[in-house]
């Protein structure tokens, strides 16, 4: 069965079609694209080294007009998928996000996660650091004291500044609703896609949560990975630029 969940606007402007999800009081993680497209990377090595199955997708009229191929086969560019075994949904998006839309992709995932009683939601995301080093740092801020504690010895608590793009509103939305969230950053020197920061990332999430995504894989790959994402985000702006189409998506944010 199909459910069509429209955002609470009228208008309609985000829709989440989805099948029903089995897992009970799962995870949500979402990797939306921003800087070094760390959320994208570790999102596919999470899907792959998992065996998830893909349960439906987010679409909005605001989406640029493209379906992503994956080993010859169309699939949508907003994705959601599950994991039965490890209790995990995730939310991995190939195309930039609008800042128009933001808030109601936002509200939309945060309002469809309570619906199926979602436990908590992780926020993968890049940051810029200016200090060069060949170490790569994650990171992390949560929605309360509980869920800071949960990572503080994970991460280096992100004491000052702000998350911008997708990944901040989805935090921001689940402050606002009390659903329990917390972002992990992975830092990069780079605007361009970093396999690396994704790796660094990962290996936080499995502390946390008790995985066994390889991430040696990802470093190994880096160069790889690298012209693969970046091939994909100029396809993207060239769908951006055609002619009569409205040039508003930033790839990065």
């Amino acid at each position: 069965m199909v459910i069509i969940l429209p955002n609470v606007h009228e208008d309609h402007n985000v829709q989440i079609v989805i099948e029903s999800i089995q897992s009970e009081n799962p995870v949500l993680i979402e990797g939306f694209p921003g800087i070094g497209l760390v959320g994208n990377i570790a999102s596919q090595q999470i899907i792959d080294k998992l065996g998830m199955t893909y349960k439906g997708s987010i679409e909005s009229k605001y989406f640029p007009p493209i379906v992503v191929l994956y080993e010859g086969l169309v699939t949508m560019p907003v994705r959601i998928y599950e994991s039965e075994e490890h209790n995990l949904l995730l939310v991995v998006s190939d195309i930039p996000i609008n800042p128009s839309v933001s808030y109601d992709i936002s509200k939309a995932l945060v309002n469809w996660a309570k619906s199926i009683n979602v436990k908590e939601i992780v926020s993968m995301a890049g940051i810029t650091t200016v200090e060069e080093s060949e170490e790569t740092h994650v990171f992390g801020a949560a929605t309360s004291n509980d869920m800071l504690d949960k990572i503080k010895e994970h991460i280096e608590i992100f004491r000052m500044g702000t998350i911008s793009g997708i990944s901040g509103s989805v935090m921001s939305e689940c402050f606002m609703s009390e659903m329990p969230a917390i972002s992990l950053l992975g830092s990069t020197q780079t605007q361009n896609p970093d396999p690396r920061a994704a790796a660094a990332v990962l290996d936080v999430l499995n502390s946390l949560y008790g995985l066994s995504i390889n991430t040696h894989e990802l470093l190994e790959q880096a160069e790889k990975i690298e012209a693969q994402m970046q091939s994909l985000a100029e396809d993207v702006k060239s769908s951006e630029q055609h002619p009569g189409y409205k040039k508003e998506f930033p790839m990065y944010g």
